[in-house]
């Protein structure tokens, strides 16, 4: 049996006996030649496949392996990559004359192997197809539309399909965010009380017998309502009272997951993907060997096996009570419009093994990624929560005889139901929903009169849209059909990797280098760039895995129009020079400063150069002090690594690996890094809590802290 990597091989061997021999062809074994565009676009696209080099010795070493072998099993992961992976394999080995065949599981245990073994397949040439298309696709596109930013904005650059289209999203909305005018309005509120009670706040919503909800503009509108409440008397003129029911979230799929650990864990997707790679491959937990603890981790579907709902529901039942299960099992369909194939989520291999029974056994990345998605799959099959929610209406008659109109909202859990367990994490920029605001308000009835404690006008403004993070931006990915689970990670990390995007404070933000190569390359390939055709060309695809498209057409069609306009921006689109501004001003000659991308990364030059040759590494600091000697504490990289260093280096050679604060430490005035959405951890002492205010640092510290 022929595997992708040597922990999955392990976890397999392990299950299958001595009379197996699983061995790992370490991913991929051939692919296109690098260096050239290996695809001859004269002859239907044929593509020059060549065994890479650091896998001919693999490629011996399985071909003697299959000469001994009674019989060869290719079992790759469960998807169109899979697919094309065994496919490579049989034609790397040449295996002519051998019984080779197709299995497919999407957990490492015993019993998928065993059901994978009794439906083994010939390779499905149709999944291999859809990736050879994809892979052509990628490498048209990339080959030749990065050597033209080469030549037209700068040397080292890289264009791709999802990769450009994803760009333009997180440029899209910094142009939005740049653009955006705030709005001013206003709220007011009225501090009430009812005799005996607890005082509360009703906000303005309406005139009765008017229109929609009242309009504040500015303060004379506030100020004209409030004199005309004023002496008025504040009475309940409606309680309304209903049961709100909350179902769980589906159990995870690829996007949802890498979505959810952002948010809750701060992992990027990247981070997220390695790590269940983990636990699906398998770890030793102390059961005689490694186990796979997850299914497979690229998938579409929310759907569940039917004895894992069964096992799922019997947990619940035992540890929570009868009550706490839904009377039938809940089953989850996909939301994606083009969802590949029918895989199963991405749930525990074991229900019934909780997080606490693996404690011990896994790193703290894998306790807390497994403790997630078990949480999320054990949820899922629980019993709704239950709220009660009211909405009161309150009326106060003006002197005009205007009847104005408060209202407060507020829900108390009646039945926590899954909520015991999992509650999902939103987005900055999701809408607070008020039920959920769980304000318990004290008991009221129509009628009743109530004390007026005081107006309270608020003055607001209109927000922007929020910066893109990397949940976000993967789940306007998927709503927009754009790319597939393997995707997405890859896609996020190499648009930061090029300095198109960076990241700050857990937001995406847009360079001046990224937004001119989305300039560039919407001037001259609007389809490219374009959000819906990137969409449909993935229906396309998806259609050739179906077996509704042939994969020569769907390239012939795409690439006449592309190699066209590839011709035409070679000619017309004019150079571009990128250079940033900094705040920074020549010493030597009193010119602006700016950055610029050399040989060694980023660095700060005169933009009179050649005149003048002044220059300086580019420095981007954090505000906090080094501990040290008191220089500033300043970002660096190295091999892709970002970590954080003394500003006076090489003289001193402090650094840190998380990112440094602007506060000191409360306890020891210690230097303090982030630990955490909003915590902090002191590097000298052993205080970790909450970040401190900037106001709370000591008077000797507050004037550096400010100057940073």
């Amino acid at each position: 049996m022929i595997v992708e990597s040597p922990a999955k091989a392990t976890t397999i061997g392990r299950i299958l006996g001595r009379s197996y021999i699983v061995k790992a062809s370490m991913g991929h074994v051939r692919d296109l030649p690098e260096g050239k565009l290996g695809v001859d676009t004269e002859r239907d696209f044929q593509p020059d496949y060549q065994v890479m080099k650091d896998k001919r010795a693999i490629i011996a070493d399985l071909k003697k392996a299959g000469a001994a072998a009674d019989d060869i099993y290719l079992a790759t992961d469960p998807d169109r990559e899979g697919e094309a992976i065994s496919w490579h394999l049989l034609e790397a080995a040449g295996w002519k004359n051998k019984p080779v065949r197709r299995v497919v599981f999407h957990s490492i245990t015993p019993e998928a192997i065993k059901e994978a073994f009794e439906n083994d397949r010939e390779i499905d040439m149709r999944l291999v197809n859809a990736q050879q298309a994809r892979r052509i696709l990628d490498r048209l596109v990339g080959y030749q539309l990065s050597p033209l930013l080469w030549r037209k904005v700068r040397r080292g650059l890289s264009a791709g399909r999802v990769q450009s289209v994803t760009l333009r999203l997180v440029v899209d909305r910094d142009h939005d965010i740049d653009a955006f005018k705030p709005v001013e309005y206003w709220s007011l509120a009225a501090s009430l009380q009812p005799d005996g009670g607890r005082a509360f706040d009703a906000k303005l919503h309406n005139v009765a017998g008017g229109k929609g909800a009242i309009e504040l503009p500015d303060q004379p509108a506030v100020d004209h309502i409030a004199a005309d409440l004023k002496g008025a008397g504040y009475k309940v003129s409606a309680v309304k009272k209903r049961e709100i029911k909350r179902r769980p979230a589906a159990p995870f799929i690829t996007s949802t997951l890498q979505q959810e650990a952002w948010r809750q864990l701060r992992m990027s997707a990247r981070q997220a993907m390695s790590v269940a790679q983990q636990l699906y491959e398998g770890i030793n937990i102390g059961e005689g060997g490694s186990v796979g603890l997850i299914t497979y981790m690229r998938t579409d579907s929310p759907q569940v096996a039917e004895s894992a709902i069964e096992e799922t529901r019997s947990y619940v039942k035992g540890k929570w009570g009868a009550e706490y299960v839904p009377q039938a099992p809940r089953r989850y369909t996909t939301r994606s419009k083009v969802a590949q194939e029918a895989h199963e989520a991405i749930r525990p291999t074991a229900p019934a093994r909780s997080p606490e029974s693996l404690r011990g056994h896994l790193s703290n990345d894998q306790a807390r990624l497994y403790d997630l998605i078990w949480k999320r799959m054990v949820a899922s099959q629980m019993a709704d929560a239950v709220l009660d929610s009211t909405q009161i209406e309150i009326t106060a008659n003006g002197t005009s005889g205007a009847a104005y109109v408060f209202r407060v909202s507020g829900s108390v859990v009646k039945f926590a139901g899954f909520r015991v367990l999992y509650l999902e994490a939103k987005d900055e920029d999701a809408e607070d929903d008020e039920d959920e605001n769980e304000r318990v308000l004290p008991a009221l009835a129509e009628n009743q009169v109530l004390s007026f404690l005081g107006l309270d006008p608020q003055q607001h403004f209109t927000q922007p849209p929020p910066h893109y993070t990397e949940a976000s931006l993967i789940k306007a990915l998927e709503e927009r059909g754009i790319g597939r689970p393997s995707t997405y990670a890859p896609t996020v990390s190499v648009i930061v990797d090029r300095e198109y995007v960076t990241r700050e404070r857990g937001t995406l933000k847009s360079t001046r280098l990224g937004q001119v190569v989305c300039e560039q390359l919407t001037g001259y390939f609007p389809n490219i760039m374009d959000l819906d055709f990137t969409a449909r060309l993935e229906q396309q695809l998806d259609d050739v895995a179906n077996g509704k498209l042939e994969w020569v057409p769907l390239l012939t069609e795409f690439y006449g129009p592309f190699k066209e306009r590839l011709d035409r921006a070679m000619e017309e689109m004019p150079r571009v020079r990128v250079e940033e501004p900094t705040d920074e001003t020549c010493e030597v000659c009193g010119r602006p400063m700016v950055i610029k991308h050399g040989r060694n990364g980023q660095f700060v030059s005169c933009s009179g150069f050649p005149d003048c040759k002044n220059s300086h590494p580019l420095q981007k600091k954090t505000g906090a002090k080094c501990p040290r000697d008191g220089g500033d504490l300043v970002e660096r990289r190295a091999r892709g690594r970002v970590f954080y260093g003394c500003s006076n280096y090489p003289e001193c050679e402090f650094t840190v690996s998380r990112r440094p604060l602007p506060v000191v430490c409360p306890e020891c005035d210690g230097l303090l890094v982030a630990a955490g959405r909003n915590q902090a951890q002191c590097t000298n002492c052993a205080y970790r809590g909450p970040v401190p205010e900037e106001e709370a640092a000591p008077p000797e510290k507050a004037e550096a802290a400010g100057a940073a």
